[in-house]
């Protein structure tokens, strides 16, 4: 439970990718079929989940600790 907390703001990107990669195949797609990414939705969404969780971990804040070993 407390790896939701810590990556919600990925959660959340993941979530909106894999909806927004759906929506595109929906309404853009592939007419010929032959597209890799949007030929299938399961496809668009991986991939919009993808690109979501990646885009929304560069606003995670990461704790750095140093230690002051000689």
């Amino acid at each position: 439970m407390q790896n939701l907390f810590k990556y919600k703001i990925t959660i959340i990107g993941i979530i909106l990718g894999s909806i927004g990669g759906y929506l595109y195949y929906f309404y853009v797609g592939c007419a010929s079929g032959t597209c890799a990414i949007t030929s299938k939705p399961l496809n668009s969404s991986l991939y919009g989940a993808m690109m979501g969780g990646l885009f929304f971990n560069m606003f995670e804040s990461k704790k750095t600790t140093t230690s002051n070993e000689n």
